[in-house]
């Protein structure tokens, strides 16, 4: 079984490598679909729970279903409230993506939210969990820190004012640029290609590589996608299960009906 209740986290060791590692996100909140997605040979798979209808449970569900492939699962609540994120450590998922993360207090926070007493606040509950293997792993509370992957989501004009200090807190393992709500922040709605926005993209890349974290984005687009690697982005989502399953069924049913 890959998603066992050992230390290792893959997943994190790949980022901290510096490996480039490709992501597909999942916003249908269901599980069968997420199955079918993790045997595609994504690197990364992003079980969103701040833009798709997604709770604990449904998290849970496609946690399960992705289990048996090598697609690693993130994770994304709707906001990094500490009860959430316990809950979700809970359930194994070890990868999370926090959204709107705008200062560096806000950064360790978060960290003290992903570690047990005495380095952090997690509520120990472990013997009830999943992660621990419903009480099978007696170690769990004692490494479980070390496998937790923090993601940080920057995406305002504020958050690129504090970039430098949010991507050096320490617990810290990335930090993912969200190109949508950027380019609002900076005054181009619905146009994250604005040169404005790109330029600020690509300045993000080289400020969180020199923190010494990976650097992530979503790219829909394959030469946008392209151009971020080269930019120095290294866990890049390149598509989204809603926007292909739309595309597609729309292209088929013109094809039809003219």
């Amino acid at each position: 079984m890959v998603n066992d209740t050992s230390p290792d986290n893959p997943f994190k060791t790949a980022l901290a490598r510096g490996d480039t590692l490709f992501g597909f996100w999942l916003a249908l909140a269901d599980p069968y679909s997420a199955e079918i997605c993790a045997g595609a040979g994504f690197d990364w798979l992003l079980i969103d729970g701040e833009h798709a209808p997604n709770d604990v449970r449904s998290t849970l569900r496609q946690l399960q279903a992705v289990a048996p492939y090598p697609a690693h699962p993130v994770v994304r609540p709707p906001v990094g409230d500490a009860v959430i994120i316990k809950r979700l450590l809970d359930l194994r998922a070890r990868n999370l993506l926090i959204p709107m993360v705008e200062s560096a207090a806000q950064a360790r926070d978060l960290v003290a939210a992903t570690r047990y007493p005495p380095r952090g606040i997690r509520g120990v509950g472990s013997a009830l969990a999943r992660a621990s293997g419903f009480s099978r792993d007696a170690e769990y509370v004692k490494h479980a820190d070390e496998g937790v992957c923090l993601l940080l989501q920057v995406e305002s004009a504020a958050a690129l004012s504090a970039l430098d200090d949010i991507a050096r807190v320490e617990g810290v393992d990335g930090v993912f640029v969200g190109p949508a709500d950027l380019s609002a922040s900076l005054g181009h709605l619905g146009n994250p290609g604005h040169p404005d926005v790109q330029a600020a993209i690509r300045d993000a890349a080289g400020r969180i590589r020199a923190a010494g974290r990976a650097a992530g984005i979503l790219a829909t687009d394959q030469g946008v996608a392209r151009t971020y690697l080269e930019w120095g982005y290294t866990f890049v989502a390149v598509g989204v299960d809603v926007t292909l399953l739309a595309g597609a069924t729309s292209r088929l049913a013109a094809r039809f009906k003219g």
